[in-house]
């Protein structure tokens, strides 16, 4: 359930990155702090690169994330990464560590990687809310629940009844 959830995430990443063009996908945006569509989808494919990537040695090391421009700046390198992570979703569970630096400390938190994909899925959704605002003006189509998170739909739905 929760690799489909994912899984269709990052299919709304490749439907909006498909509609623009790779200058839209560059350009800094005013109401994203001056940062581009592609940066946040760089922070996002990065995140989930960071999982698979550290998952078999059973520690996730989110802050040694590449910072890759060329996920940043090219649509097609981003379309593929994404295509990649999609590949390499797991579905079965396992216990992890998340390793994180706060103040001068560096400490290390259990975890398991059904936790650290809903967390992702979680900040996936995040910053799909945040590049929905930066495309209010445009004219490209995001689907229904576009950076909506899923607690949110499940709320409105009932309220609706």
């Amino acid at each position: 359930m929760l690799v489909k959830s994912v899984s269709a995430s990052l299919d709304e990443l490749i439907d909006l990155i498909q509609q623009l063009s790779n200058d839209d996908y560059c350009a800094a945006c005013a109401e994203l702090g001056d940062s581009s569509i592609g940066e946040h989808m760089r922070h996002i494919i990065e995140m989930f690169q960071c999982l698979i990537r550290f998952a078999p040695d059973g520690v996730i090391f989110y802050d040694k994330r590449n910072r890759d421009k060329l996920l940043e700046t090219d649509r097609d390198a981003a379309v593929v990464a994404i295509m990649q992570l999609k590949s390499e979703l797991l579905s079965n569970d396992f216990e992890l560590s998340v390793h994180k630096s706060i103040s001068d400390q560096e400490v290390f938190l259990k975890s398991s990687y059904q936790r650290e994909l809903a967390y992702n899925l979680e900040h996936c959704i995040h910053h799909q809310a945040l590049i929905k605002v930066g495309l209010r003006n445009t004219q490209v189509k995001l689907a229904p629940h576009f950076g909506i998170a899923p607690s949110t739909i499940l709320y409105r739905n009932k309220c609706a009844q």
